[in-house]
C-alpha cells in the first residue's frame, strides 16, 4: 500500500481555543508544530459546512465531517478561508486509489507549519468520495497538516489511521476526472491546480 505523505514536524504540543462562547462549539485542539501559524475557524454547532473546490478541470464540494474531527475542519476551513490552498495543485495522482493536494510547495513534503491531531473511529472505512488528511507513517494516527486526499478506487484498504475530513456531496465525477490523470509513478498526467476552496455553512 503507497504510504499517504505528509511532513510537518512535530515540535511542541499546546492546548488553544478551537471555538468560542455561546452558539460556537468549544473544543480543545493539541497544536503541534509552530501554534503561532493555526488558521482555526470558529464553527457554529450545529450548522452543515461544506466546502466547494473550484480546480481547473471542473468543481466538487465537500460536506466536512465537523462532529468526528473538530480540529481537522476547523483549521482546513480556517486555512481555506484566508485563501491558503488558492493555486495549489494535487501533486499526486494514483489512478483507482486517491487524488492528493493542499501542499503549498508542491513536492509532497510541505503544510501549513503545525498540525492538529483527530483520531478517526475505528471502523472508518476508505471509500470513493471520502476525504481525508495525509500524514508520515511516522506520525500518530489522525495528525493533521494541509494535505489531504480523495478516495477514488471503490475498495483502498487503508487502516482507520487518516483523519477524515468529510465527504464529497456534489462532483464526484470531476474527481474521478481528476484520479485518471495519473501515470505510473504517482505524478499528475496534466496540471491539476486548486483555483479556490469557498466555504458556506447553513
Amino acid at each position: 500500500m503507497t504510504r499517504l505523505l505528509l511532513v510537518v514536524p512535530m515540535i511542541i504540543v499546546l492546548t488553544t481555543s478551537c471555538g468560542g462562547s455561546g452558539k460556537k462549539a468549544a473544543m480543545a485542539c493539541a497544536i503541534g508544530g509552530d501554534p503561532s501559524k493555526a488558521e482555526l475557524a470558529k464553527l457554529e454547532s450545529g450548522k452543515t459546512y461544506k466546502g466547494t473546490v473550484r480546480t481547473n478541470k471542473g468543481t466538487f464540494t465537500i460536506e466536512f465531517a465537523t462532529t468526528t474531527s473538530p480540529c481537522t475542519t476547523a483549521s482546513f476551513i480556517g486555512l481555506a478561508q484566508k485563501g491558503f490552498f488558492d493555486g495549489t495543485i494535487f501533486h499526486r495522482i494514483v489512478p483507482g486509489f486517491v487524488i492528493q493536494g493542499g501542499d503549498p510547495t508542491g513536492t509532497g513534503s510541505g503544510g501549513p507549519g503545525y498540525t492538529t491531531v483527530d483520531v478517526p473511529p475505528a471502523d472508518t472505512k476508505y471509500e470513493k468520495g471520502l476525504v481525508a488528511m495525509a500524514k508520515t507513517g511516522n506520525e500518530p494516527s489522525g495528525t493533521s497538516g494541509s494535505q489531504f486526499f480523495v478516495v477514488t478506487g471503490d475498495t483502498v484498504g487503508l487502516p482507520p489511521d487518516y483523519a477524515v475530513l468529510g465527504k464529497v456531496v456534489n462532483g464526484l465525477d470531476v474527481v474521478e476526472k481528476i484520479g485518471r490523470l495519473g501515470d505510473a509513478h504517482e505524478h499528475p498526467t496534466e496540471r491539476v491546480e486548486i483555483q479556490e476552496i469557498k466555504i458556506a455553512s447553513s
